[in-house]
């Protein structure tokens, strides 16, 4: 079961990389970044009062201080993540930051162990990692030319610095420290509880970001210029759902990370499709990796 619900959270968050980097491309607008984090707190906080009147979750202040500081990885790395796609494209941002998988499944080797897997399943985590890995080394190292070709079909320019890469290496970090504790307070708490506590922090979170966009900077919220981010934040909160109960299968962790941190790879093919950001033949070789461990990964678990 753990595959599928991997597969969700891949498919779930590509959908929501496309619509965040819709809604937060507008460089003129200051606080993109925080005008998501509070579209994605509303609809988290939406959905948790349902997990909590309707489903019937168990939340008290103590689940929700226990899960604090996953919680808190989890929104800064994102926050940065929004803030990133304002100078970057989905094409670069998105491989970079989800390298974040490589990163949990080296902790996970490292602090667990790896008694358990197959040499077929290392290879399978192996590939995926190197592709994710890749993709963010292909994008970074391009040719300035193939960029240029690519940025002008998209009909937007970015200018190459030390912060539009520094951001999503940031969110990768934050990410992958995000995952690994995730995994092991999982071990204390019920997935439900733990994913609603961090939809409640999210809301909380949203709420500090409202203050301050609206009421102390008085900025405005223009229905049309949001409606990209809402549409992100429904995707975010569905593949989070599918995430909690994906990595709480602990036997399984250095597998389901790496497939949801490859939903870059989908999210390269929507920024193909939708942005028009060009792809090269090396992003195509780095896909092809990253599908076939997850088609060895799924193979494994049938």
């Amino acid at each position: 079961m753990w595959f599928w619900l991997a597969i969700i959270a891949l498919l779930c968050w590509s959908g929501s990389d496309l619509f965040s980097k819709i809604g937060c491309r507008d460089a003129s607008d200051r606080y993109s970044h925080l005008k998501m984090v509070m579209a994605v707190g509303v609809v988290m906080g939406l959905h948790a009062c349902f997990e909590i009147f309707v489903g019937g979750v168990e939340i008290s202040l103590g689940i929700i201080l226990t899960y604090l500081p996953v919680s808190l990885l989890y929104i800064l790395s994102m926050a940065l993540g929004y803030l990133g796609l304002r100078y970057i494209e989905l094409s670069v941002s998105s491989p970079i930051c989800n390298s974040s998988g490589a990163l949990v499944a080296v902790l996970t080797f490292l602090f667990v162990g790896m008694e358990g897997y197959t040499p077929l399943a290392l290879f399978a985590v192996a590939l995926v990692c190197a592709g994710a890995i890749g993709l963010g080394v292909v994008d970074s190292t391009e040719d300035a030319e193939l960029r240029a070709a690519r940025q002008q079909e998209g009909n937007y320019r970015y200018a190459k610095s030390w912060v539009a890469l520094a951001l999503p290496v940031a969110y990768c970090v934050l990410d992958a420290a995000g995952t690994f504790a995730d995994n092991r307070v999982l071990e204390t708490l019920n997935e439900d509880s733990a994913n609603v506590a961090y939809e409640l922090t999210f809301l909380l979170a949203a709420a500090v970001c409202f203050v301050y966009v609206v009421l102390i900077k008085r900025d405005r919220l223009l229905p049309k210029m949001e409606a990209p981010k809402y549409a992100g934040a429904v995707f975010e909160t569905a593949g989070q759902f599918a995430y909690i109960y994906a990595i709480a299968d602990t036997e399984h962790l250095a597998m389901s990370a790496p497939i949801i941190s490859a939903y870059c790879a989908a999210s390269v093919l929507w920024s193909r499709l939708f942005l028009k950001e060009k792809l090269s033949w090396k992003h195509y070789g780095m896909i092809a990796l990253i599908v076939a461990g997850i088609v060895i990964m799924g193979a494994l678990d049938l």
